[in-house]
């Protein structure tokens, strides 16, 4: 009975949580390396290797041009591999490239221009980019939102609402000059901007009225972790005729999809930046255990269509995460040229490993911390 249960857990696990988790994390890192390829065949440069995942090959293929096509055994990212790149993090090989005859070293990563390798580079937080902006757009484009009109129903007694003289049945028209569409739109208006005074609209039995209401700082726990968010503590109308769904054009999915997306970095870097200020925990800092478990619990909740809007949110994560300017990372790649163009030669070969070998060493304890909190949070759940 014992070994039945475990075998029923284990496959309740690989179904529920680690597909979900492989299929968001496989498109992600597919398109973010998939948009360094296509940029360096673009530009002439020989690429040896595409691998999704690390370590040893599972299986793969080599294609005309010579480039091995790879899916390895530890599924948690993956790389290109140019020709005159010495490891997966893209570190110049300068012995390789001496060997080189003059035709092979014209098609070598290092041989490129500044710009063109730059180009190269930034190619894979774009490609994830514009991954996230496609997956917003088609989805509305394909389906439509569903909006729910921000009609207050009920105010919590005691609560920021109470306080600035909201009432049921107002109509919430806009914060602080911007149009409010749905209920959605108010709760993201407030939820990011706890203990701030905002200039709220309201339609009140015809009439207009404009209050001042500053949302309550609370403390929130999901399955990211603990979140510091704005509320004033009202409830939506959930009468059926309050329920619509917007369509949209093509055009205007695409404005949607950038929307959302610069909604995201918007987002993310009001946590960086309130993080190193100390205004915001590390708890919010996830890594991939805790992506698994949300993976499998919006596959189950939600099914594909929400899985994939969660791959737009992961793709725009993993974007702004390379392009920190961190050595190892796309940025820190970045950060070498510019500092190469300033001053018109790339730095000496001893600095650019000592910089990776940092570079590799504050990635190392990232991921340790992410993971260490990972298990915090897990265990917590228990």
């Amino acid at each position: 009975m014992d070994i039945a249960a475990t075998i029923w857990n284990s496959g309740s696990f690989l179904l529920g949580y680690l597909v979900p988790f492989l299929f968001v994390l496989t498109i992600v890192v597919f398109v973010h390396e998939l948009g360094h390829f296509l940029v360096g065949r673009w530009c002439g440069v020989d690429v040896k290797v595409f691998s999704i995942g690390f370590g040893r090959e599972l299986f793969g293929f080599e294609d005309r041009h010579g480039t091995r096509w790879r899916f390895a055994l530890i599924p948690l990212g993956g790389y290109v591999k140019f020709s005159g790149d010495a490891d997966a993090s893209s570190t110049p090989d300068n012995s390789e490239v001496a060997r080189m005859t003059p035709e092979q070293r014209a098609r070598s990563f290092p041989a490129q221009s500044i710009g063109e390798r730059a180009a190269i580079v930034a190619a894979g937080p774009i490609a994830n980019f514009l991954l996230a902006i496609l997956i917003f757009a088609g989805t509305v484009y394909t389906f439509g939102r569903p909006i729910l009109t921000p009609r207050i129903d009920q105010v919590v007694v005691g609560s920021a609402a109470e306080r600035a003289g909201l009432r049921a049945g107002d109509l919430v028209l806009s914060i602080d000059g911007s149009s409010i569409r749905s209920f959605g739109d108010m709760q993201r208006a407030i939820s990011t901007r706890p203990n701030e005074t905002l200039s709220v609209s309201v339609d009140r039995a015809g009439s207009t009225l404009v209050l001042p209401v500053t949302p309550d700082l609370v403390e929130t726990s999901s399955a990211l972790g603990k979140q510091r968010i704005g509320v004033v503590g009202v409830q939506a109308s959930r009468k059926a005729e309050d329920w619509t769904t917007q369509h949209f054009g093509f055009g205007e999915a695409v404005k949607v999809g950038f929307s959302e997306t610069w909604f995201v970095v918007e987002r993310t870097y009001d946590y960086l930046s309130k993080l190193v200020s100390g205004r915001e925990s590390t708890d919010q800092l996830s890594g991939p255990i805790r992506i698994a478990q949300v993976s499998g619990m919006v596959a189950s909740s939600g099914g594909v269509l929400a899985l994939i809007n969660l791959a737009a949110i992961l793709s725009v994560s993993i974007g702004l995460m390379n392009l920190l300017p961190v050595p190892m990372l796309d940025g820190g790649h970045l950060m070498f040229y510019a500092i190469e163009a300033l001053r018109g030669r790339p730095l000496s070969e001893r600095a650019q490993e000592i910089g990776f070998r940092v570079g590799l060493g504050l990635v190392l304890m990232l991921m340790l911390f992410v993971t260490w909190n990972d298990l915090v949070h897990v265990r917590s759940l228990l």
